[in-house]
């Protein structure tokens, strides 16, 4: 088995993360292999069918899995894939779940947090536990979260899922941003690109297939 190597280099360029002849395996299956690719700032979309390994490899970029072979560059210090869908976190009010992951970004805007507690209709629930939040809302939180963290590398899985019509066109509003922004990358991962965010100018395009 090839070894996994991992390098960090400030100096390598305008890519914030980039992966060359990555594999990942599950015992007994082979899931990703020989995948090459670049994250810029801007938007990128990762698209695969159902099974196609989207989650996995939100997770390998974030490092929480390993890849089974290939090399990884990070450029990036502060990364958000947090996801309050998390079971462990049910008990977690979600305003006390956001000011924990407060400290561990030093550009959050504490401005924009509130204008999207009301934007995404949050107000009701923000000093809820999460356990008591619906779908929708438990990822409103988490969107929230991520647009406000000012984190350099942000990995959304799925964002439109659940949500209600207000909110999916905040959020698509805020991804129009995130396109057009030099100095922060986004990878959100689905299926297609949503038909709300056609016309986007997308700093790059990872294709697991269908």
């Amino acid at each position: 088995m090839t070894s996994h190597r991992e390098h960090c280099n400030e100096t390598a360029g305008s890519s914030l993360f980039e992966a060359k002849e990555l594999a990942f395996s599950y015992p007994g299956l082979d899931l990703l292999s020989d995948l090459s690719f670049a994250i810029k700032p801007g938007l990128t979309l990762l698209r695969g069918g159902s099974g196609r390994g989207k989650k996995t490899l939100l997770r390998l970029i974030s490092g929480e899995l390993q890849p089974s072979s290939g090399l990884v560059t990070r450029q990036t210090r502060t990364q958000w894939c947090e996801d309050p869908a998390d079971p462990g976190s049910d008990d977690i009010v979600a305003r006390a779940w956001l000011a924990a992951r407060r400290p561990r970004f030093s550009q959050w805007q504490a401005d924009l947090e509130a204008e999207l507690i009301e934007g995404f209709g949050l107000s009701p629930h923000i000093d809820k536990p999460l356990y008591m939040l619906s779908t929708g809302s438990r990822r409103k939180v988490g969107l929230l979260g991520a647009a406000a963290s000012g984190a350099e590398l942000t990995l959304i899985d799925r964002p439109f899922t659940a949500l209600d019509a207000s909110s999916s066109r905040l959020l698509a509003q805020l991804l129009a941003e995130a396109a057009a922004d030099q100095s922060r990358g986004w990878v959100m991962a689905d299926y297609e690109l949503p038909a709300s965010l056609s016309g986007l100018g997308l700093a790059g395009l990872i294709d697991l297939g269908d």
